[in-house]
Formats: C-alpha cells, structure tokens, sequence
C-alpha cells in the first residue's frame, strides 16, 4: 500500500460509495497522518462519524456538506480521542443532533487496566477527550438506523476500551483499529493489547468485509488481509521484545531504542508506549516479569520459553 498517494484536500468533500462520503479534517500530524477522516453516511437523514478536532472551519464543512436537502440526524462517535470526539458538541448545538458512542473515556477498559489507572504508575491519557459523554450508549451488536442506512455497532477495544468499529453491509469503518497508513497506538491503561488481538479477531469473524474505510488514511481494499498483518505484526514485534530481554533485564524505553531502528526519535515516545502494552499482555500470560512493581519505568525480564 503506497499511503503517499493518500493526499486529501481538507475540508473537501469526496464521495466513495452509495451513501458515504468522507471529509478530512485540518489536523494532519505524525500521529494523523493527513488528517482524521470523517464521514457522512446517508443522503437525506444523515449521521456524521467521528466530527473530529474541535475546529471551526471543519464545522463548517460538514454542514456546508448536508446542501439544502439533507440534515444531520446522528453524530456518532467512534472512541474518544481528541482528534476525533470534541467537535461533537459543536455539531450537536448546531444541528439538534444526539451523539452515539459506547461510553465516556474509561468505558471498556480491561479489569486489568483499571487497575492500573487507579494506580497511576503507567502514564498514559495521552490526546483523551475525559469531557464526552454520548446521549446513547450503544454496545457491541447494536445497530444505529436512518431513513436509509444502518450501522452496525462492532464493540473493538483495544487502542481505547471504548472503541467500535461500524460495518455497513460489506464495509466498515473502522477508526483506528485498522488505519490505512500504520498500526495503531496503544498506550496503557486506556489501550490494551491482549483486547487489541481479540478485537482483530472478533473483527475479522464478523462478516466477509469488501473494504475497510479507517480514522486515517485511504480505503483498505484487502480488509482480511490487513487484519492478518496487524496480527502478524504485533506477533513479531513481541518476539522482538522478548529477544531483546534473553539478553537480559531492560525497561520499555531500552526495549524500544533497540526494537524500533528506523523509528524517528520524535516517535519514540509512542513506540515506548507500543512496547509496554506488549510487556502487560506478556505479563499476564506469565512470559515476563517486573523487578519490583509494575510502573512505566519498571525493569522487565523474560521469565518463559520464547
């Protein structure tokens, strides 16, 4: 996949099937890449996925979008990171439109990461928007209807614990669980890679998906087939650490300066995160262990068979 050839203009609305089409939003970055994708399903009772960054001229593009036939009738928000929830109030104030999501900032997360947020020794809440709170709840099965469209609500935490992915017939949109340009952070407590893979899976059983349109970057038009790499992917980068640590003891941010080579050093700080995602989900299948108590700057050694 060559993710250059991606080069939207924002604020332009583009079509990409029957019912669907997507604006991009003024917030590219190396954590966005050109930007957070947002779409409008339907075309007269329209929902608006994830609004994006709470910016004023991106407003006024989804509404410049609608034309004088169409209103806006759901905001629906898929996680809530600020490059994707925050607009919502906006558009909801402007619109009389109700948001949907499956829960505020903590919903979903993991007895073991709630754990450790109440410890408050891993870091994390990184870009979360802790303000948002959906008008509806709606968990995984769900669906969201208009006067011509359905969304299937496909419950995935993994990068958030109040992440979901909407499949509309054969297509889904799949936010920042499958992103076209990059796999996606994870960053404890608030990401968890042990429902990371299970979300994968859950994903790719679902139904036979014809394409994926992700939170950043281009359609995905080998749906299944990016979900097997994004397994294989973290499949390695765990041999790796647990490589890295037969040699011996070491903390996430030495695992990553020695895992992530070709990784900018302005990235590396998220990549350390990645890293110790993957300790947590080792640990709990006993594979490593802390020198002490879990913490961020913990000491990690490898305790099982590679």
């Amino acid at each position: 996949m060559q993710v250059d050839a991606f080069d939207p203009v924002p604020g332009k609305v583009e079509d990409l099937e029957s019912g669907l089409r997507r604006i991009v939003a003024p917030n590219p970055s190396p954590m966005t890449y050109r930007g957070t994708n947002t779409y409008l399903v339907g075309s007269r009772d329209l929902a608006v996925v994830d609004p994006g960054p709470d910016d004023p001229a991106h407003l006024d593009a989804i509404l410049a979008a609608c034309g004088p036939d169409a209103r806006i009738t759901h905001i629906v928000i898929t996680h809530t990171h600020l490059d994707h929830a925050p607009l919502a109030r906006a558009l909801s104030a402007a619109t009389g439109a109700p948001t949907f999501g499956f829960g505020p900032a903590t919903a979903g997360r993991s007895a073991v990461m709630e754990h450790l947020a109440q410890t408050d020794l891993v870091g994390g809440g990184e870009g979360i928007d802790t303000t948002f709170v959906p008008d509806h709840v709606v968990g995984d099965g769900a669906q969201i209807r208009g006067s011509d469209w359905t969304l299937d609500v496909i419950h995935t935490p993994g990068h958030l614990g109040n992440h979901i992915c909407l499949g509309i017939g054969d297509a889904c949109l799949t936010a920042d669980h499958v992103m076209g340009w990059a796999s996606s952070l994870v960053s404890p407590p608030d990401g968890d890679l042990t429902d990371f893979m299970a979300s994968c899976d859950h994903l790719n059983s679902w139904r036979d998906w014809r394409v994926f349109y992700p939170g950043h970057g281009a359609p995905i038009m080998d749906p299944h087939g990016r979900l097997d790499w994004l397994i294989a992917h973290r499949r390695a980068r765990e041999a790796a650490i647990l490589e890295v640590l037969q040699a011996g003891p070491a903390t996430a941010a030495q695992i990553a300066r020695a895992v992530y080579t070709d990784t900018p050093p302005t990235l590396l700080g998220a990549a350390t995160r990645n890293v110790l995602a993957h300790l947590i989900d080792l640990a709990g299948k006993s594979r490593v262990a802390t020198q002490g108590a879990l913490h961020a700057d913990a000491i990690f050694e490898a305790t099982g068979p590679r």
